[in-house]
């Protein structure tokens, strides 16, 4: 009777054991994913094409808000307190980097420079170089500078996370191929139309107009920043007059009404363009280059 006992319980016992070993097996399972921090939507996009299922991506610039003038705040800090991995543009665009990792005291945390090796255009305004540094910072909205950023991110993971390097490396090695498609079909698209220019309400594109032989002009600067006055609305009026400017295209936070009023004084219609600072329309990033690309050559015909 008691040896009956003795095995009832330990039956019992054995079997808590393994219902217990399955509830924690999918927490175990999460746990082991990277733990990757992005700066913005754009750097979160490629890490997650690169990383795929073996990450976990949390992004510091909350969507909807302009990166250029985001402020640090101390759950950032916590945020790469306990992450594995950090990346971030560079080229001026989040000057409150290096602060952040100072301040997580996370001597495990892998920090990644997305633009390291892209050739940076450099800014000519005295005072946006005093206040923001000499480099354009928009280097994500080049598909060539693209293929720089998404390597450096598949390297920092592969030095994370060793054992899955020849996923890392099949996951970046597909991308690529996909950003190398676009590239050629815009090149040729572009190479055939009869005009090269376009306005904006960002200056952001400069990268983009570097890839495929364009020209920008903006109703804002470069980091977003003031809305033209009288004499220099008149000069974008010229401009678009006399470059057969037909579309103005404006983003959601980049004077989208100055670009309106610009449009209706030159008879052009208005059309939205991402610059893939905030996560819109639950697109990815190829998906967003893609009507970037298409609306530009349609408004250059």
């Amino acid at each position: 009777m008691v040896k009956k006992l003795v095995l009832l319980v330990v039956g019992v016992l054995m079997a808590a054991l393994f219902a217990g070993c399955g509830n924690d097996a999918p927490k175990e399972q999460a746990s082991k994913k990277i733990q990757v921090v992005t700066s913005f939507n754009a750097m979160a996009e490629f890490t997650k094409a690169i990383g795929g299922d073996k990450v976990e991506v949390s992004t510091i610039i909350p969507d909807g808000v302009e990166p250029h003038d985001f402020e640090l705040k101390p759950e950032n800090m916590k945020q790469l307190a306990t992450a594995q991995v950090f990346v971030y543009n560079g080229f001026g665009m989040e000057p409150w980097a290096q602060q952040a990792i100072d301040a997580a005291k996370n001597d495990k945390l892998v920090t990644v420079v997305a633009t390291e090796g892209v050739e940076a255009i450099k800014n000519t305004d005295p005072e946006e170089i005093k206040e923001h540094g000499a480099e354009d910072p928009h280097a994500w909205l080049s598909l060539k500078n693209a293929k720089i950023e998404v390597k450096n991110i598949k390297e920092a993971l592969v030095k994370v996370d060793p054992k899955n390097k020849d996923y890392y490396e099949k996951n970046y090695t597909e991308y690529v191929a996909k950003l190398d498609a676009m590239i050629k079909k815009y090149e040729s698209e572009f190479a055939k139309a009869p005009h090269k220019n376009f306005v904006t309400g960002h200056a952001a594109f400069a990268y983009l107009c570097r890839d495929f032989g364009l020209e920008q002009n903006s109703v804002e600067d470069v980091f977003a920043e003031g809305e033209p006055n009288a004499a220099q609305l008149a000069e974008l009026i010229e401009y678009a007059k006399e470059n057969h400017v037909t579309t103005i295209f404006a983003e959601e936070m980049a004077s989208p009404e100055v670009s309106k009023t610009l449009a209706q004084e030159v008879g052009a219609k208005v059309e939205t363009i991402y610059t893939i600072e905030s996560n819109e329309d639950d697109k990815t990033y190829l998906q967003r280059m893609d009507e970037n690309l298409t609306k530009i050559l349609a408004s250059l015909q």
